[in-house]
This record gives C-alpha cells, structure tokens and sequence, in this order.
C-alpha cells in the first residue's frame, strides 16, 4: 500500500513483523515476569511509519480534566499566542498532585470498518489486527485468540506525562498492553521513561524507549510515563493498544 506524506515523501506501508522472534524464549520471560521487551519487532516498516508520523498535521494535544479530556489541534497548543495553554497547565499540574494526570498528542487508530482519510493509519490497524502479530502476541502472553481492541499513536513533547494507572479498565476485556517505540537514539535523561511501579513505593524499574522495540506487558500493572524534558531534541512516538479476549 502506497501513501504520500505531507511533505511530498512517497512512503509505502510495507509493515511486516520480524519472522525471527524468539517466542519460547519470550513466553518464558512473560510468565515470569508480566513484561517482555521485544527487539526488531518489525522487520520492514518501522522508518518509513516514524517519517509519516513525523509529517502527520493531524496531531491533537489531549489534556485530562475532569469530565474528560481537553482536545486541542497540536498547532494552538504549542503556539507561543495560546492564551488557554497557561490556565490549562495550572489546573492540569493540580490534579497531577494527587490523581491520575496525562498530558501528551495522538493520532487515533481507526477501528474496524471505520473510514480514515489518513491510508497510513488504516494500514496500521490492519496489521494490528492481523492473524501474524495477534497469533505472535498471543503466543507469549499465553491469551486465547487475543484481539487488538482499540489503540492510539502517541507523542510525548517536553513537558507530556502520564501518571500511574493500571489500564484495568472496567468492562473493556483487557488483558495485556503493548507499547511499540518509535522514538530514534533516545537518551534516558531526557524522560518519557516507561516506569513500573506501586503505589507509594520507594523501588521502581524503568524502561527506556527504543526504536522498533515493543513492550508487552500484563493487565493490571501499574505504571507511568516521566515527564519529557525541554532538553529533548525531538518527540517520543510510539504505538500503544491492547489485547482483550
């Protein structure tokens, strides 16, 4: 499938999963720990869906509020003219305090049957959703026919976070979650670190992105996303989703 980026770049939505993942060696880390990172997860695909992602006009800036989620074209947010951007934070690090908090853009991956006039994201969700990588996720979390429920293109800018949650989201079925990175030659002092954690605890592990890797872990696991710094030269992108059965 053939797509032609905004900037002119003729891209093609080659996406294949790497034939060679060790999945017994997998299956065996998964079981025992609840989380497996997967190096090379896509054997072809990987930079040219980096280079859309980079080039997408279609980002939105979601900020959680009360009643749900502040949505904002990425432009307004990070125009230096944004008159809602200061009033927006100030409530926004409140609830940080003690609640549950993010801050971060997103491309929407289409559901099923759903038209999208981004080509590119139909053609994720299609490979998403198909036999070889929900067979392969299935495979080394030891679900039954998983299915790939609903799922996002994330990006994390300076000052984006997520604040500890589990994902056990009643009545939604899930049972693992996956976050695929797309973030080139990330340095660790810059944020965006996928940290597990308890609540209250003092010891934590953290994992920083990488490029073409996913992580899969189990549902519920509590977890977070550190604050990106300004220091950071560029956006940390990656896919997330789930897998319900």
């Amino acid at each position: 499938m053939n797509d032609m980026s905004p900037g002119g770049v003729h891209l093609r939505a080659d996406l294949r999963i790497n034939p060679e993942i060790d999945i017994p060696a997998l299956q065996e880390v998964f079981r025992r720990d609840g989380h497996v990172r997967i190096e090379r997860f896509l054997s072809s695909g990987a930079p040219d869906l980096y280079r859309h992602l980079c080039d997408s006009p279609d980002w939105i800036q979601l900020i959680k509020h009360d009643e749900g989620a502040h949505e904002l074209a990425l432009s307004k947010w990070t125009s230096p003219r944004s008159r809602q951007r200061a009033r927006i934070e100030r409530a926004m690090y409140e609830r940080a305090r003690d609640g549950f908090q993010y801050s971060y853009s997103a491309l929407r991956i289409p559901p099923p049957g759903e038209p999208s006039h981004d080509l590119y994201l139909t053609a994720l969700a299609t490979f998403m959703r198909s036999p070889e990588v929900m067979g392969v996720l299935g495979a080394i979390t030891g679900l039954d026919a998983p299915r790939f429920t609903d799922g996002q293109v994330t990006a994390y800018g300076p000052g984006d976070f997520l604040t500890g949650h589990d994902d056990d989201l009643a009545g939604s079925g899930r049972q693992a979650a996956f976050v695929l990175g797309l973030a080139p030659q990330w340095r660790p002092e810059w944020g965006g670190l996928l940290l597990f954690h308890e609540i209250g605890a003092v010891e934590l592990s953290g994992v920083v992105p990488q490029f073409n890797t996913l992580n899969l872990f189990s549902i519920p696991r509590y977890h977070s996303v550190s604050m990106v710094m300004p220091a950071a030269p560029r956006r940390r992108f990656a896919v997330t989703g789930w897998l319900s059965t």
